[in-house]
């Protein structure tokens, strides 16, 4: 791993984006990461085309960039839609990032059950068909901001140095198992997350996992060390009302 390379890790941004320029012009990365819940109001580029220039852009997405068909179209459809590190490795600055967006949702994995219901979104969208409802669409565009085991069991055939994800791996009080087992057989340092909207100290835990995991705040940013760029706007607050929900709907959901 380049030990020398510059990258910043921004937490969700749900929409706001005027930290990015200041952030960027300040600190100088090499290239920035989006941990997901970008909710971007217009094409990304668009948005970010202050700093695309200054600095390499990447993301992965969260369970809320798939609201809405133009929140969808406005990250997935722009033209750093080929910057997406969902389900692969990329060298960034001689660092192997690894990147697994999205949420778990038990209509189709709930990782506390030892079986999938749908192992892939071709599987889905298949069973889907049978089950569309009045509209016809059914789901469909929710869950593409879920995890689906294809993706999972993908990335473990991989090697990296650093694991960017939307959901938190078991340091988390809502955290997940099979997240751990993602990032040690990776054979990642680090791991930085979203989601969570607060910045917690899970050093306690970095024995135990093998890695050390950061949570990036609310419009927080981290740099590859884990130190603090910008504190998140919730941080220390125990903000964990996005935890709670997230859980609620697997639960419901299953």
């Amino acid at each position: 791993m380049n030990a020398k390379a510059r990258i910043f890790f921004f937490g969700d941004t749900h929409g706001g984006f005027d930290h990015c320029r200041e952030v960027v012009v300040s600190g100088k990365p090499d290239a920035v990461v989006f941990l997901g819940d970008i909710q971007a109001h217009e094409p990304l580029h668009e948005i970010l085309r202050d700093i695309r220039d200054l600095t390499d852009i990447w993301w992965i997405h969260g369970n809320h960039d798939t609201d809405s068909p133009a929140i969808y179209r406005h990250l997935f459809g722009s033209e750093f839609a080929d910057r997406n590190l969902h389900g692969r490795v990329v060298d960034i600055h001689g660092v192997r990032i690894a990147g697994l967006g999205g949420v778990f949702r038990g209509t189709i994995w709930n990782p506390a059950r030892p079986f999938w219901r749908f192992y892939s979104p071709q599987d889905y969208e298949a069973h889907n068909v049978l089950k569309a409802g009045a509209s016809g669409k059914g789901d469909r565009l929710r869950h593409r901001s879920s995890i689906f085991p294809c993706d999972y069991e993908a990335l473990m055939q991989e090697q990296a140095d650093i694991l960017v994800l939307h959901e938190a791996p078991s340091c988390n009080r809502y955290g997940f198992a099979v997240l751990d087992r993602l990032a040690t057989r990776l054979g990642v340092s680090r791991v930085f997350h979203g989601h969570h909207h607060d910045h917690y100290d899970y050093s306690a835990h970095f024995e135990r996992l093998g890695f050390a995991a950061h949570a990036v705040g609310l419009r927080g940013v981290l740099d590859i060390g884990g130190a603090t760029i910008r504190e998140g706007e919730l941080d220390g607050t125990g903000e964990d009302r996005v935890a709670a929900l997230s859980e609620q709907q697997l639960k419901s959901d299953s």
